[in-house]
């Protein structure tokens, strides 16, 4: 019985991302028609994606911008819902079981601002009781990731008062505040000077080393070569390629990833020609 018991205990900390499927279309009004210079009001930004994630791991969304990447993280996120398939969050649905998802999750994007008149220190501690946390932990967590970003030496300024590489090392101490299994972010590098976006790669890999599973987004080749352990590249809203670094470079005869990008993108776009 106790044997059970443990075994119970340890799948019990597995997690896993699910895709199945995913297609995701958006109904354009007539401004965002012209903006976009379509001629039909729909647009399907995802396309029968699927790939799966697993704890103990960086896996990698990659591809250029506009590619569907961010719509992708935002259905996993539960801030979308797919128009068709199914997400599976530690096997529960997104379009059924939003909020226990969003308790084991964090999601990062740059789309999503906090407020310009709070400071970093206010904002943690607001998220911070807003997932329920006590007040003891809130306060650990705050001097474990104050600490590791350097958030002291800004944490009673206003957001608006700081740089864009403090507002996001406040935005990623915020989001992880509740000390959450599953990490997704959206471009967590994107804009950033070489030192802080190395301090938030760096973290993301120690947040592997703690057995989180962690789902990243980026256009940036160079860093997804060095961070991932697995990845899917998203070119035209569908999933060109899943695998490992070393999948790709060799189905693609490459020594570089950014090389065996170019590769699947020219043949993707070869078929849509």
């Amino acid at each position: 019985m106790a044997f059970l018991i443990l075994k119970i205990r340890k799948e019990s900390r597995n997690h896993m991302i699910e895709i199945q499927n995913v297609t995701k279309i958006y109904k354009l009004n007539k401004k965002q028609m012209a903006e976009q210079k379509s001629s039909s009001s729909m647009k399907v930004a995802v396309r029968q994606v699927s790939f799966t994630a697993r704890d103990g791991e960086i896996f990698g969304v990659l591809g250029p911008n506009g590619a569907g990447k961010t719509t992708l993280l935002r259905c996993i996120a539960t801030l979308l819902q797919p128009t068709e398939g199914k997400i599976l969050v530690n096997g529960l649905d997104t379009g059924k079981e939003g909020e226990q998802i969003r308790r084991i999750t964090a999601f990062l994007t740059n789309e999503i601002k906090l407020d310009p008149h709070f400071t970093p220190k206010y904002l943690f501690r607001f998220f911070g009781r807003l997932h329920g946390m006590p007040e003891e932990d809130i306060e650990r967590r705050q001097k474990e990731l104050f600490d590791y970003f350097g958030i002291q030496e800004f944490e009673d300024k206003r957001m608006e008062e700081l740089s864009t590489g403090m507002k996001q090392k406040a935005s990623i101490a915020v989001s992880l505040a509740h000390d959450p299994d599953i990490i997704i972010f959206d471009e967590p590098t994107n804009g950033l000077d070489i030192i802080t976006a190395r301090a938030v790669t760096d973290y993301l890999r120690l947040l592997r080393e703690k057995g989180k599973l962690i789902i990243v987004s980026t256009h940036i080749m160079s860093e997804a070569q060095k961070l991932c352990d697995r990845m899917a590249m998203i070119i035209q809203g569908t999933c060109a390629f899943q695998g490992t670094l070393e999948e790709a470079l060799a189905i693609n005869h490459t020594e570089d990833l950014e090389d065996a990008f170019f590769e699947m993108y020219r043949r993707v776009m070869e078929v849509e020609k």
